[in-house]
């Protein structure tokens, strides 16, 4: 899943300014009914503009989880789409004139 590979090494390995530095959160499990649910601090919710019922994904890393707003599979082809459109800059506009 290369999507998850460069998120994991901009978050470990890239050189992080002090704003960049992420911030950690002890998130605590507590079981709802027949599950289990993460309790997340309110302050992190509005930061990253989530709120109840939102979808996020766990992402299963090498680390841990990687808990995201940004799906890994969305990611993956808007880079791939970003990618191809930069080889292939005037054929698309030529495909654009049609």
């Amino acid at each position: 899943m290369l999507p998850v590979r460069r998120i994991r090494d901009s978050l470990f390995t890239s050189p992080l300014r002090h704003a960049e530095v992420p911030m950690v959160h002890t998130i605590k499990l507590k079981k709802i009914g027949g599950s289990v649910g993460a309790i997340l601090p309110k302050e992190l919710l509005q930061r990253q503009h989530l709120a109840a019922n939102d979808e996020v994904f766990a992402v299963e890393t090498p680390e841990g989880i990687l808990l995201t707003a940004v799906d890994p599979v969305t990611a993956a082809a808007l880079a791939a789409y970003a990618e191809v459109a930069k080889e292939n800059r005037a054929a698309l506009a030529a495909l654009a004139k049609l």
